[in-house]
This record gives structure tokens, sequence and C-alpha cells, in this order.
């Protein structure tokens, strides 16, 4: 609350304070007169692409566009909060972490700096397949901050080349330059599919000439959006931060990476003030994007209301740590850099012993009780008819104690959120109740008895761009020359705002470097839900749209097991490359020693063979598959090292134990024969740097054959019919999400291709309701059979 009342007092926003609603036009119309009565001035440097925004999609974005040769800008309110985290300080997770890997793979800035700005460091779902384990690293704040702006400002490497093409100014945009008609030419276009050979397209969503047709079908092009157009770009409305001056900036193509600024709104209990964020260590905020939300809101873009909050931050120094678990990092530490794996180092910080613990306390029914308690002081929201629409896989903890009342407890992980400050942040109690209503909550915490908020949490409700109004470019159908990446996209995290801005990026750099040069239009940039969790999301979003905040999950992806974190290089580096988006030297040579050595170490455990009972007598029958493997007659039977290695249970550090032991008696045998073939039989284990991947792809073999044959199998299955009658409920499918089933039982789907189109429904879970129907539809058949016979005797 105090937060608020400093806003109002000060006069910080006279111009935003009453603008909570879409329903105060005139006061945003006000706001417009104001800034175009400042002195309006033209820029004298004219550029390809402006990036506008300086967060995780915005620095992406910015960088990428640079990468291509594109004269890039980027606008950002305020230099000094590029990089920042705003919310939690990690990066990476599950389905994150890939996302994270994936825009290293294309040169993307994420996850080098994370690597230089990382003080604890997990790899989650360890226990489970390398299809789903994620890597995930706690950043130092301000750490993270000045990497990232060492690189966009100072030219500062961090293991990366230099950003050239990129300049970066302080100034607010307010509006687009448009030259509008329908039907309107691009000035910046994109080659249409149809005039190139399909074979040039690859694949997209599927394998061979289907999948080359479905991509042709669903990229961007001059053509196939010429009828929805109503205008183009030419540049961004700006007020620089320090002169106040109206500046107009020509480019041909824009990025509009706004985040939570788009018409935000900020709330402490019952208080709002109008703001994107609040400013770190301060009670000021940044304000909002007015001006461009009317000029989107004007050519009927579908906007919607999302909300996101982030917790309050506690003093470290009143906590009882030993109240609370401990969590450390694990070493050697993972790093998300491709070059960084690939030299076997490990992050920085890791390496010179500098890491931090974080630790695990929880919620408990006293927790319950004031959540609930206190629920009318929460905020009233403008969407969802005042109950806000906010991230279901990040709630708050009002959100998870209402959803799962079955639950007493709910785990909370407290961060520090750096090596030098004592502020933590508590993952997971996001809530924006009055200040005092935050400290009873925390107090009644197990370690957090006597903890003091240094401050308090709050929410933002922002608007939105319903994703079906872009193309698998990020283009924006009806003006062309936009793009949009991040939040103002549908999606919450770090890391799907950055995935975004690579490929907006990208594509706008492309298209407005070549149109600058003289050059034919390029081929869009355009990753497959095949080849990449990249593809995945921005398929998702651009086909299904979102009616609530995006967040990847490993499950949404139906070729999964085929993209993993561990060879997100080996899938998208070389296309990067071919594009103009991956330019450094040093990461096409480590693609090119990871897939000399990967196949290499595959190739030795194809060649290396072993009787049956062989290998059970080094290894053990389990090895084996227990005792079977000795049985008569199983003593000529030979396997390869690679068959072994695809069983269940077995790692590659037991097959290759098992070959050094075998290697070393050949090495004995040779000496004996010959003093100098001594040597000749060393052999070293597969490199930390390739090992995940060798071991993946051969016990992953079998599985990637099956994973086709389900995927094919439901493609044939879009027009089938879904019987009207069929019960949706966990008892029957048991692997659905509490997502998938309310969904189900909301939009009753016909057929499988209007089920595929419900966002959040996994493409697992749609080949799991295709064999249900199936499976029902043989039951009913066999029945009316038995009935027929029945009536006929």
């Amino acid at each position: 609350m105090r937060f608020a009342l400093a806003f109002s007092q000060r006069g910080l926003m006279p111009c935003f304070n009453k603008l909570v609603t879409h329903q105060h036009t005139e006061i945003a119309s006000s706001y417009v007169q104001q800034t175009t009565r400042l002195q309006s001035t033209s820029s004298s440097k004219s550029y390809d692409v402006i990036i506008v925004g300086g967060g995780h999609a915005g620095t992406e974005a910015a960088t990428a566009s640079a990468r291509t040769g594109a004269r890039t800008l980027l606008l950002t309110q305020n230099k000094s909060t590029l990089g920042e985290l705003s919310c939690n300080p990690s990066i990476g997770g599950i389905g994150k972490g890939h996302l994270v890997r994936e825009i290293d793979a294309l040169q993307g800035v994420m996850g080098e700096v994370a690597d230089g700005s990382g003080i604890h460091f997990r790899m989650l779902n360890r226990r489970k397949g390398p299809a789903v384990r994620g890597p995930r690293g706690q950043m130092d704040r301000d750490l993270y901050k000045k990497n990232m702006q060492d690189l966009l400002l100072n030219g500062v490497e961090l293991g990366i080349n230099g950003i050239e093409n990129l300049d970066v100014m302080e100034a607010s945009a307010e509006d687009l330059l448009l030259d509008e008609g329908d039907a309107i030419e691009t000035l910046a276009p994109l080659a249409d599919v149809g005039d190139v050979a399909l074979s040039e397209a690859g694949d997209f969503s599927g394998k061979g000439e289907q999948g080359r047709l479905e991509k042709a079908k669903s990229l961007s092009s001059a053509k196939a959006n010429v009828s929805n157009r109503r205008a183009r770009i030419r540049g961004v409305v700006a007020i620089d931060t320090q002169t106040k001056e109206r500046v107009e900036i020509e480019s041909t193509t824009v990025v509009l990476t706004t985040g939570t600024f788009l018409r935000g709104v900020l709330m402490i209990g019952h208080e709002r003030y109008s703001g994107g964020r609040h400013l770190r260590d301060s009670e000021e905020v940044e304000p909002p994007s007015v001006g461009l939300a009317l000029t989107l809101e004007r050519f009927g873009f579908p906007l919607g209301r999302l909300k996101t909050g982030t917790p309050a931050r506690l003093d470290g120094r009143t906590i009882d740590w030993d109240g609370c678990n401990i969590q450390p990092s694990e070493r050697p530490a993972i790093p998300f850099s491709h070059i960084r794996q690939s030299r076997g180092e490990e992050p920085p910080l890791a390496a010179s012993g500098n890491l931090i613990d974080c630790y695990q306390t929880a919620t408990n029914e006293a927790t319950h009780r004031l959540v609930m308690d206190y629920a009318h002081l929460l905020p009233q929201y403008d969407g969802m008819d005042g109950k806000g629409n906010g991230p279901r896989y990040c709630p708050s903890i009002f959100k998870k104690v209402e959803r799962f009342a079955e639950r007493n407890s709910h785990n909370s992980f407290l961060e520090p959120e750096g090596l030098n400050t004592h502020i933590v942040y508590p993952n997971g109690m996001s809530g924006p109740y009055p200040e005092e209503i935050q400290l009873q909550i925390f107090r009644s915490m197990k370690g957090l008895e006597k903890v003091e908020i240094v401050r308090p949490g709050y929410d933002v409700e922002y608007d939105f761009v319903n994703p079906t109004a872009l193309t698998h470019t990020l283009e924006t159908k009806s003006v062309a020359g936009l793009y949009l990446a991040g939040q103002i996209c549908g999606t919450t995290g770090y890391e799907e705002a950055g995935a975004q801005g690579v490929i907006a990026g990208a594509n706008a750099g492309r298209a407005a470097g070549a149109a600058y040069r003289g050059e034919k239009a390029p081929l869009p940039f355009v990753l497959g839900r095949d080849e990449a969790y990249i593809g995945v999301l921005i398929d998702d979003l651009v086909t299904k749209g979102t009616l609530e905040p995006y967040r990847m999950f490993t499950s949404r992806a139906e070729y999964r097991i085929s993209l993993r974190a561990d060879n997100a290089d080996i899938r998208l580096t070389r296309k990067g490359a071919e594009h103009g988006l991956v330019t450094d030297p040093e990461r096409l040579a480590a693609l090119d020693m990871r897939e000399n050595l990967i196949a290499d170490n595959v190739e030795r455990l194809r060649n290396f063979k072993l009787f049956v009972t062989d290998w059970a007598n080094r290894g053990g029958n389990d090895l084996m598959g227990g005792a079977a493997a000795t049985r008569q007659g199983r003593e000529s039977h030979k396997k390869s090292a690679e068959e072994v290695l695809g069983m269940p249970h077995v790692t590659l550090e037991d097959v290759e134990k098992i070959m050094a032991d075998v290697f070393a008696e050949d090495q004995k045998e040779m000496a004996r024969a010959d003093d100098d073939a001594i040597g000749e039989y060393e052999m070293n284990p597969t490199p930390s740097s390739v090992y995940d991947t060798v071991e993946a792809s051969v016990k992953y073999k079998s599985y990637v054959v099956r994973q086709e044959k389900d995927i094919e199998s439901w493609r044939k299955a879009q027009g089938a019919r879904i019987p009207p009658n069929i019960i949706y409920e966990h008892s029957i499918m048991p692997t659905f999400s509490k997502e998938e089933i309310e969904k189900l039982n909301r939009f009753k789907p016909t057929t499988f291709a209007e089920a595929s189109q419900i966002s959040g429904l996994t493409p697992q879970s749609l080949v799991y309701l295709y064999h249900h129907v199936m499976k029902l539809n043989k039951e009913t058949k066999r029945k009316e059979r038995a009935e027929a016979e029945s009536t006929a005797l």
C-alpha cells in the first residue's frame, strides 16, 4: 500500500494515474494529445530494424537482427534496466532449459550471460530420461544485468563476438510510423515459399513430402498476407528520455517487445497505479506504454488482459536458515553455453568455487488459513470478471491454496539474489496482499518466524495480442514489417520471451537487411515442431492462440525424445549459419568437433561385441535382463555395446567399464606377445562434452521409431470423430493433466482436428485420446455384433 501512496503523493505519473481499464479511452486520448504537443524532430539516422523494449525478448531480437547484418536500433526507456531479471533471479528449468540451449545454439546471448552470472546450478529431472532433463541456474541479479549491459553497450565479450550493427537509445516508443492502405505492399518482404523449391523449405511438422507441404503452407510471405494488410511499418515515434523531444525514427521493420508495459497497471491489495514494473530497489515505477496499445487497438488486433506477479523480497539476515532444508548447487556445474561445454569448462563462478546454497521451506495449515481469510483484500482485476488471468503453472499462493484445497503444504525455495546482497527471493510465494498481510503469511512458515520484508510483492496486469494475429515468423498479418515477441504474445517467462526474440529479430533483420542492400527477398527463418522447442512454442501460439499466459513444458512437444537439451547445437547451429544467424567461427568449429566425437564414440560402441554370456559374467545378469542371459545356447550369441546400451537400466558408464576391462586385458596379451604393442589398445571414456548425447542417441533409437509411428497414426486420424458421450475424468484418463481434463470438458471437441486446436492439450494426450477412442469404438462394435447375433438366434 505504501508504494501506491508514495507514487500519488510524489506526482510521479500524472498522465497515467487514472488509466487502469480499457474504458478510460478519453484519458488515453488526452495522454496522446499531450505527447504530440512535445517538440517534434526527425532522427538523422534511419535503421533497418527498430527493437522496442530491452527485456529478454528485446535483447535477443536486437542481437539476432544485428547478426544478420541489419542496421539495428534498440529502444529502451532506461539503459540501466537492460538485462534486468524482473522477477525470479533464475534461468532455465524443465522445458525452459531446452529453450535456453536452443537460443545459445543460434548464437543468442542468454545462455552465455547466464553462465557468466550463475551462482547455483542444478539439472532438474536428473532421475528421469535425458529428454526431460532441464538445466537451471540461479543468477546473481546484479552480475547478470552488468554482463548483459557490458555486451550491449560496451562491446565487452563474454565468449561472444562483439555486437556489430547495433545502436542503443534511451527513449520511450509512443507510436508507430505507418503507411496505411488495404493490401499495401511491404517494404521488407520475405520470400514466398511458392516461388522457392519445396526442398529448400525443409521439414516442419512431419517427415517427408507432407511435412514440406505443411511448412510451405505456414510460412509468412508477401503474397500470403497481402489481403490481410492494412498498413506497413515506416518507423517509430519516440520520446527521448533525456531531452523529452518527440523523435521520428525511420525503419522498414519494427519488433515490439513491450513485456508487461502495454497499458500496465500495478496492484498491491486494493491499490492500483499505472506502470510496467517497479524499478529494483526503488519505490519508483517505469511508465506503461499507452500510445502503442491504442494503435494496436485501432488496427483491430485481438487484445486481451493478462496478469503476473512477483513475490515480496525478504531480508536474509532475518531468516532462520537452520530451520530450512539446504539445497546445494551441483558440481560439476553444467553450463548453458555449447562452446563452454565443448571446451569441457564449468561456468566461471562455479569453476572458482563462488557458489551459494538455496534453501527449502514450506507453507502449512496456518499459512493457508491466512491466505484464504484475507482473500477479500486481493486486487480486483480487469480480466476474468475481476479474478485476473494469471499463469496457470506459476500461480500465486492464493491460487495454489484455492485450487489444491486437499493439500496442507506447498514448497517454497528461498533463493539468494546474489553474492553481495542479503535479499532473498521466496520462489512460489507471489501474492499481492497488503504488505502487513504478506508479512503475516511469511511469518507463519518454518524458518521465517522473524523474517522482515525488504519490498512487498505486487501484481501487474497488462495488454497482450492474441498470437493468432501473427505468422510463424512472428510478423503481424495486418501490418507489414511489424513483429511481436515476448509477453505481448501471451507467454510468461524469460526463456519463452528470449526464444521469440531470436525468431522475430532474425526474420525482421533478414527481410529489412536484404531490402536495404537491394537483394532478393530471403527465405523466412522458421523452426518446425520436429526441429526445436522454439518451433513448438511458436506453432502453438500462432495456430492455437492462448487465453492464459503460455509456459513451455517438455510435454508440449510430440518430438521431445529427439528435442533434448544436450543436442540443441546439433539440431540448430548449422541451420542458423545457413540463414546468417550464426556467425561465430568457434561455434561452428565446436559443432564439427562434437559431431565427430559423437560419431566416433557411437561407432566404437557399434563395433565392440561380446558374447551375451560374457556381458552377463562381467556386468551381472541384471545388465543383460536377468537369468535368461546365461541360459543354454546364449553362449554363441553376440551383442554389440550399442545393443547392450539400448537395454533398460544400462548406462554408458556400465558398458564402457566392461569395454575398458576388455581393452586392458587385450593390452596385456599384446604386451606379452610384442613389447612394442604396449598402449596400442588404450581406451578413453566418452568425453563429458558428448557423454549425454552419445548415451541418449543410442538409448532412444528404438523410441524415436515408435514416436514416428504414433505421430503418423495421429496425423491420419485428424478427421476422425470423437463420440459425444465420451467421459473426461482422471480415473479414465490418468495421464491427463488437470488443465487438459478441464478444457476437454469445456470445449467438447467433436473431431480430433478440433481437439488439436485446444491450447494446453499436449500431443501425447491427443495420441492417448485417439487410442482410447479407437478402443471404445472396437468395444462398441463388438457389443453390437454380439447383440445382433443374440437377436438372430
